[in-house]
């Protein structure tokens, strides 16, 4: 058995405040984790830490990028356990979301009409609540019949079956917390 994270966060940006404002939420992010380090977190955000506007695929950490940035970011992270052979699959799938970029975009008008309940995802467009539960169904670990058409991060922490949470807190904190809980074990 493996396990994958899924990673809701809450940066602070200015898009962030206006969604929690907009929403009522907490967390407005969410990620896939591929290791327990989260040196490989993937999802759908900002492309340069800096610019809000030009958005796509995105390997992410809370050591670079936009999580390196916002060092206020708030998260838990919850671990999933799966088969090696999901894993084996999610990896090669996420490579080649990597290598093709032209094929998979970011849903800006998802993202848009989804502030005024409107759902709207062509296929292979996704922002980062859409692309993690395009994960979760297509490898089986949720059913599509679970989420709302117009999913948004806060829908994981009830959503996911059988998930534990792992961590919860500053994301700017976890290495010190996983590096701590690697000593005790």
């Amino acid at each position: 058995m493996k396990s994958i994270y899924i990673v809701v966060s809450q940066t602070g940006t200015i898009l962030s405040r206006i969604i929690k404002f907009l929403k009522k939420r907490e967390y407005n992010h969410v990620s896939i984790g591929m290791d327990r380090r989260l040196r490989y977190m993937f999802s759908y955000g900002r492309l340069n830490p800096y610019n809000t506007f030009i958005g796509g695929f995105v390997h992410e950490s809370p050591y670079h990028g936009t999580f390196k940035r916002f060092k206020n970011t708030k998260a838990i992270v919850y671990e999933v356990k799966v088969t090696d052979e999901v894993y084996r699959d999610m990896v090669s799938y996420l490579c080649e979301m990597k290598r093709h970029p032209e094929i998979y975009r970011y849903n800006y008008m998802g993202l848009y009409l989804g502030a005024i309940n409107v759902h709207y995802q062509p296929e292979n467009h996704f922002y980062c609540s859409e692309f993690v539960r395009h994960m979760l169904v297509r490898y089986g670990l949720a059913e599509r019949s679970e989420f709302k058409d117009i999913v948004e991060p806060s829908d994981f922490m009830d959503v996911i079956p059988e998930k534990k949470i792992v961590f919860q807190g500053l994301l700017s904190d976890y290495r010190t917390k996983y590096e701590a809980s690697i000593r005790k074990a």
